[in-house]
């Protein structure tokens, strides 16, 4: 798989994920390693950072729930709008986390 196919497969994750719900960064990771041969939750932040704007960027946050950095505000906004059970500054992620059915 080449690094942009990477991009697209991590987008189009992204793209799955519920509203209400999210992964994190570690998990999209997961999910696509088999696939990908990569399991980095570093390169799926920044592919994040350089092309997220465009997926429900939101939905994806840290292992421990904390919010995209920089952008706490408006993700905490629009998680809230979508349902999302949040906890302190970010998101409970025993009632929020989604994994996707791996028989795609």
């Amino acid at each position: 798989m080449t690094p942009q196919e990477y991009v697209e497969e991590v987008l189009a994750l992204v793209e799955r994920i519920p509203p209400g719900k999210v992964m994190s960064y570690g998990a999209v990771a997961d999910a696509l390693s088999e696939l990908s041969g990569r399991c980095s939750a570093r390169l799926v932040g920044n592919i994040m950072a350089r092309y997220g704007s465009a997926v429900p960027w939101h939905r994806v946050v840290s292992s421990a729930g904390r919010l995209p950095p920089g952008h706490e505000a408006r993700a905490r906004a629009l998680l809230r709008a979508e349902g999302c059970p949040l906890r302190g500054d970010g998101v409970d992620m025993k009632a929020a986390a989604w994994y996707p059915d791996t028989s795609r």
